[in-house]
C-alpha cells in the first residue's frame, strides 16, 4: 500500500515534462507546481495496483500543461512498490496524448537531535557584573576593529 504523505512527482507526455509535489492522504490527491494546482482521488485495486483521477487548475501565468491545455481531467492506472509509484493514462480533453508519472516518497522525517547542538542554559549569575581591566568601552557608532 502506498504511504500517505508527500511525494516528488515527475510527469511527462510526448509534448513536455514537468515536476511538482503531490500529497496523498485518505484517498485524496492534492499538490502543485509553479503554475498549476492538482486535485483528485485514488483507490487501491489490490496489493500493488491503483487507479486515480487527477484534475489540474492554473494558479499562475505560465506555460500550458504537458497536455497543451490548462485544465484537464486525467484517468490513471499504476503500480507501487515501497516508496515509489508509476502510473499512466490519458485526459478526456486530449485522449490521444499519453501521460506518464513517477512518484517518489519524500516525506520529511523528524530530525534526530544532535547532542553537540544541544541548547545550553544561560547562567546569568556567572556573567561579569561590571567592566574590569579586561574590558574596554567602545563607542556604539565606531566601525572596524578597536585601535
Amino acid at each position: 500500500m502506498l504511504k500517505e504523505g508527500k511525494y516528488a512527482a515527475w510527469f511527462r507526455t510526448a509534448h513536455a515534462q514537468g515536476t511538482g509535489i503531490v500529497h496523498l492522504a485518505q484517498g485524496r490527491i492534492s499538490g502543485s507546481d509553479s503554475f498549476f494546482n492538482y486535485g483528485g482521488s485514488y483507490q487501491f485495486d489490490n496489493d500493488r495496483h491503483f487507479t486515480a483521477v487527477l484534475t489540474t487548475r492554473r494558479h499562475a501565468d505560465g506555460p500550458p500543461t504537458v497536455f497543451g491545455l490548462d485544465e484537464v481531467e486525467v484517468e490513471l492506472s499504476g503500480v507501487y512498490s515501497g516508496a515509489m509509484a508509476t502510473c499512466s493514462g490519458t485526459a478526456r480533453q486530449a485522449p490521444d496524448v499519453r501521460f506518464e508519472a513517477t512518484l517518489i516518497y519524500s516525506q520529511e522525517e523528524a530530525p534526530t537531535p544532535d547532542p553537540r547542538g544541544a541548547v545550553v542554559k544561560l547562567k546569568a549569575d556567572k556573567l561579569p557584573k561590571r567592566l574590569d581591566s579586561r574590558s574596554r568601552p567602545r563607542h556604539p557608532f565606531t566601525t572596524g576593529a578597536p585601535k
